[in-house]
């Protein structure tokens, strides 16, 4: 039996390599909005055969990251001002639900490995870049908390879409320092199991990158051209 399942699950986890590097690439702008994307590239970059490479970008594509346009190739997706407002409208939504899950399915360990990302949060010296992905942990902790694997595969790759925006217009010239801090309350209701209080604050939380993000957006769509 078990030579038979062992080749099954060894494409399985190229493939979910080969799209997290992948969607890596593209949060971080190495592959840019509107930028080709070739897989013999990303098999040189990569270093993998073409089939998780394939796999991967089929799941992309239907996570929204890349479109493929027939005879013509695949290229990255573009994120519009309509997009932009259903992906908060949907974390807001979301989000506070699976908060208020975590809060009745978390347990203390939870708790402490949040406390944990908070600490080192404070460290001196974090750059934006170090505090975003310290955000995103703490976040993954509640999905995780939460018990629901849908719930969590849908933000992660909601919040893969947040991620993508920030490097696109807040990068620059947006400190993450506050958007950790908020975590510091969210994770004392979580502790002491006041769902309201989480789901209110996170929603907060959401709205407040939200109206950070459009501010942005907006003061580029309005700049004058230099």
């Amino acid at each position: 039996m078990t030579g038979v399942s062992s080749p099954k699950l060894q494409p399985l986890s190229l493939a979910e390599h080969a799209y997290t590097e992948i969607r890596r690439l593209i949060i971080r702008l190495d592959l840019a909005p509107g930028d080709v994307v070739r897989e013999a590239d990303l098999q040189a970059t990569l270093d993998m055969s073409r089939t998780p490479i394939r796999e991967a970008l089929q799941r992309l594509a239907r996570d929204h990251f890349v479109t493929v346009i027939p005879r013509r190739g695949m290229f990255v997706s573009a994120i519009g001002f309509d997009e932009l407002a259903m992906l908060y409208e949907t974390r807001a939504i979301m989000e506070p639900y699976a908060a208020r899950l975590a809060t009745k399915r978390g347990t203390q360990a939870d708790w402490d490995e949040m406390a944990d990302v908070l600490a080192e949060s404070v460290l001196p010296g974090k750059t934006p870049e170090e505090l975003l992905e310290l955000d995103r942990q703490c976040h993954e902790i509640i999905w995780r908390a939460s018990g629901n694997r849908f719930l969590t595969n849908t933000l992660d790759t909601l919040y893969a879409q947040s991620d993508r925006l920030w490097h696109m217009y807040l990068a620059d010239g947006h400190g993450m320092g506050h958007a950790v801090e908020d975590h510091a309350a969210i994770h004392d209701a979580l502790q002491s199991g006041d769902a309201e209080t989480v789901a209110h604050l996170i929603e907060d939380h959401v709205n407040s990158f939200d109206a950070q993000v459009r501010d942005a957006v907006t003061t580029r769509l309005t700049a004058p051209l230099s």
